[in-house]
């Protein structure tokens, strides 16, 4: 049995045999009767809970301080059934060799750390590779240690994902949306980002064009449909040429494809901004001009886009806002509440990777 140990400071001391004995705070309700509340008044101020006014939260976490009072946090979630802590996993069915170092997680986890920290939440990373633990979800959902689960990307594991959710509604994902899903996602249109990246080439002169990615991932394999939808309706030429995400292979696929069909090329659409990066660098070292010979789109618009040379032009995914409606959703869920998709709107960052229009 754990025994709660508390601390008295020095000058809380009475001082005298004649001076008013010291209150003791020990527990919720010895804090609550110090300062005119109820105990879940107190619980909730002491949470940092809005639904507290502030002056009220003030004045309890201030009174809590002056008496060295800390709640005793495992009872704490003993009563309510709840750990403090969500799982956030990435699941890399399609990309063995991608890292969580990838831009794009670093971006979105740190978004979501940041939700998950304010609202009195632990994050607990993992990295799922499915062809060696194909029940990789169901241990996180099904092993107590979270209160809720955040997917990072649907990679190939959309039936998987799906019926975990139909189970456990405790989820949200980074994804592409289907009609009649059951996990509910968060993501950006990724066949309106393809169409939008293959419209704006083609409107500066593109006739050529290429998408580099790997399209057996769910939101890739939309970004390739809606680029190729456009460029057959304009009547271009289109090519698809794998390339995967991880740092160990993009330099290798890229120079092995541009040595082949750079000639054929005058408009460039990847999968990701850390393709296009490499993409640019290449073709410089092979004395190929960008724009001038070679237009180049990337996707995602993390913060190295506005760093190369030139600057990438890039379809942008709102990471931010992505991360933020994550958490809201995933709270109301655990909170026993009905949450809904989210489809968020891409849109175009016009660098320097890309000719002026026409």
């Amino acid at each position: 049995m754990l025994l709660p140990i508390y601390v008295m400071h020095m000058d809380e001391l009475p001082q005298s045999p004649d001076e008013e004995e010291q209150v003791q705070v020990r527990t919720l309700a010895d804090l609550a009767k110090l300062a005119g509340v109820s105990t879940g008044t107190v619980s909730r101020a002491l949470a940092g809970s809005k639904l507290v006014k502030a002056r009220t939260r003030e004045k309890i976490q201030s009174m809590a301080r002056e008496h060295g009072f800390r709640p005793n946090q495992m009872a704490s979630k003993l009563r309510t059934q709840r750990t403090g802590i969500i799982g956030v996993v990435i699941p890399l069915g399609h990309e063995l060799k991608q890292h969580i170092s990838d831009p794009f997680f670093i971006k979105l986890i740190g978004h979501l750390a940041d939700e998950l920290t304010e609202n009195g939440y632990q994050l607990l990373l993992s990295r799922a590779i499915p062809s060696e633990t194909p029940d990789w979800l169901d241990r996180i959902c099904g092993s107590g240690m979270v209160d809720g689960v955040i997917v990072i990307g649907q990679s190939d594991q959309f039936d998987a994902i799906e019926e975990c959710a139909k189970t456990y509604p405790k989820m949200v994902i980074w994804g592409a949306h289907r009609a009649g899903q059951h996990q509910c996602t968060v993501g950006t249109d990724n066949v309106k980002g393809g169409a939008i990246a293959a419209r704006r080439l083609i409107d500066a002169g593109a006739r050529k064009l290429a998408f580099f990615g790997f399209h057996t991932g769910i939101e890739i394999a939309d970004r390739l449909a809606g680029a190729r939808q456009v460029a057959d309706e304009a009547g271009v030429s289109f090519m698809h040429l794998p390339c995967h995400m991880s740092d160990d292979l993009i330099e290798s696929e890229l120079r092995e494809h541009l040595a082949i069909h750079a000639d054929n090329i005058d408009g460039i659409i990847t999968a990701s901004d850390l393709i296009a990066t490499h993409a640019v660098h290449i073709l410089g070292g092979m004395g190929r001009s960008v724009p001038g010979d070679i237009q180049v789109i990337g996707f995602d618009d993390l913060p190295l886009s506005s760093r190369t040379q030139p600057p990438l032009s890039s379809i942008r995914q709102d990471i931010e806002r992505g991360a933020k409606e994550m958490v809201a959703k995933l709270l109301d869920a655990i909170a026993g509440r009905t949450i809904e998709p989210l489809i968020m709107e891409p849109s175009l960052i016009d660098r320097g990777t890309t000719l002026p229009l026409r």
